[in-house]
């Protein structure tokens, strides 16, 4: 009879994994008709014959269980082992629950495998629950059937089974555990996607209260939000805001030490450490296909500050005056940042600077921008911007003269020459002036 109490949860093998096990165990050709079909070498074998080896098979399960872990145990010392409420460990009750299952199926000369999905699928949780892997539960699952596999091959011996029966009651043996196995797995995949679900909904949750303008949260509840998910507080970050490529686009895979949201329209994103060595490599290759922006690096407590600052970049990029197609760095595009930022202020410092082109013509007054822009950067004459421009040096003391004549004393005054450079060079990265 099955235990009373659920086993622990171990290591968790797949179907297609475990498949080898048996037939490793057994050393055998897999018959050609199912086992226990009519016909089979298996239906042949004596009722009385198979009920003496069920009765000496059920006699051994307990003492064949504790070997299974006590093995178990020996080739993984560090498998913690979870007591029921008795403070018989789980997964004895598992293996012994395993065992009992397929001889009693034995016995009753059922033509399917019975098992009771509830316990192994609790088993496959528990698994995932203690931050075991499949690759671990397999390994585990190969060990406890290669350990029975040789034990029922001597009790089939004792009783005088013929071999074609032994090959068939392989053959089932392997149907048997790959029902096991299935629901452990289906078991373990839960526990997963519970787990998952329940660190995004806190890495949602820290990521929320990094980024609030007006963050009353401490220090200390901070760093337990982050302690929840496995995330060390830094002492800088910087936020990303991203553009998904297509609404099916796969996540990029930025590591577990970054923060991502992808619930939102634009995913954000959270770079702990920003300038440590390698990162913004790292983080171009990772995000390879995706655009977007990357705010400055700040202290933690102004994470709000980076994140404005990509979003800027974001919207720049929608329109054509940041470029597009890659994730960009916002610290590498500062004076567009700064200049493309305050539209309003800068479109009415550009009326009231360069009214004295309004009557030049559109094309006459772009050449005397660019000029009055080359001119005011160099700081030279006119050979220095005659080169800057690729003109004649004549060409630029022609414009040079028209300059003075359109702003006369205005532009040897410092802050008019600044107030001019500035809207030109905001021009320039609008595409309206060249230079």
């Amino acid at each position: 009879m099955p235990a009373r109490h659920p086993p622990t949860p171990s290591p968790k093998p797949s179907s297609d994994a475990v498949r080898p096990l048996l037939s490793e165990a057994a050393g055998r050709a897999a018959p050609s008709r199912s086992p226990l079909s009519p016909g089979s070498a298996w239906r042949e074998v004596p009722r009385l014959q198979v009920k003496q080896f069920a009765a000496l098979a059920l006699e051994e399960v307990p003492h064949l269980a504790n070997d299974i872990l006590r093995e178990i145990r020996r080739e993984y010392p560090g498998l913690p082992l979870v007591l029921d409420d008795s403070g018989e460990p789980m997964a004895l009750i598992g293996i012994r629950r395993a065992l009992e299952g397929f001889v009693h199926q034995l016995a009753l000369a059922e033509d399917r495998p019975r098992y009771y999905p509830e316990v192994f699928q609790e088993f496959g949780r528990g698994e995932g629950l203690h931050g075991r892997t499949l690759d671990d539960l397999q390994s585990i699952y190969r060990l406890g059937v290669r350990l029975a596999w040789r034990r029922l091959t001597e009790l089939g011996q004792q009783v005088d089974f013929p071999p074609p029966a032994m090959y068939e009651l392989a053959e089932l043996g392997f149907e048997y555990l790959d029902g096991l196995v299935d629901q452990s797995v289906r078991g373990y995949a839960e526990a997963a996607a519970r787990q998952a679900g329940e660190r995004l909904r806190l890495q949602r949750k820290l990521m929320e209260l990094l980024l609030a303008e007006h963050r009353t949260d401490p220090a200390k509840a901070l760093a337990e939000r982050g302690a929840r998910i496995g995330w060390s507080l830094p002492e800088t970050v910087a936020v990303g805001v991203l553009l998904r490529p297509a609404r099916e686009a796969v996540a990029p895979a930025v590591g577990q030490g970054v923060l991502l949201d992808m619930e939102t329209e634009q995913p954000r994103m959270v770079v702990p450490d920003p300038d440590a060595a390698g990162r913004p490599e790292l983080l171009r290759r990772a995000m390879a296909g995706w655009s977007g922006a990357i705010g400055p690096p700040v202290p933690l407590a102004d994470a709000a500050k980076s994140l404005r600052w990509a979003d800027a970049a974001v919207r720049l990029m929608e329109r054509g005056l940041l470029p597009s197609g890659e994730v960009l760095f916002c610290t590498e595009h500062t004076e567009a940042l700064v200049l493309l930022q305050p539209e309003e202020l800068i479109d009415d410092l550009a009326r009231r600077c360069l009214a004295p082109l309004t009557h030049c013509g559109p094309a006459h007054g772009r050449r005397l921008a660019e000029t009055l822009l080359a001119w005011l950067e160099t700081r030279g004459g006119a050979p220095e911007v005659a080169a800057r421009l690729g003109v004649h040096p004549q060409t630029v003391r022609y414009r040079l003269r028209q300059i003075r004549e359109l702003w006369g004393d205005e532009v040897d005054d410092p802050d008019r020459r600044f107030e001019l450079e500035l809207v030109l060079r905001a021009q320039r990265l609008r595409g309206a002036v060249g230079g």
